[in-house]
């Protein structure tokens, strides 16, 4: 398991739900998470391998019209 952890732009559960599809249907993705109530609304992404990159999730949220990047402790 790889564990992925960025900052986004997401603030309501509405918007969630436009990821959601992408996340749920991507075979490489475990399990994900955004948290609304964090004042950085942490993406939390388990990957089941290696494969999936911070650039690719970037990407990815970057496509949808998100802003996304990764977050450094």
């Amino acid at each position: 398991m790889n564990l992925l952890i960025f900052r986004t732009d997401i603030k309501t559960r509405k918007k969630v739900k436009v990821v959601k599809p992408i996340f749920n249907n991507n075979p490489i993705i475990a399990n994900w998470s955004i948290d609304v109530e964090d004042i950085y609304n942490v993406l939390r992404i388990e990957t089941v391998d290696e494969q999936l990159e911070e650039k690719d999730i970037i990407t990815l949220m970057r496509t949808c019209g998100f802003y996304c990047e990764t977050l450094t402790d």
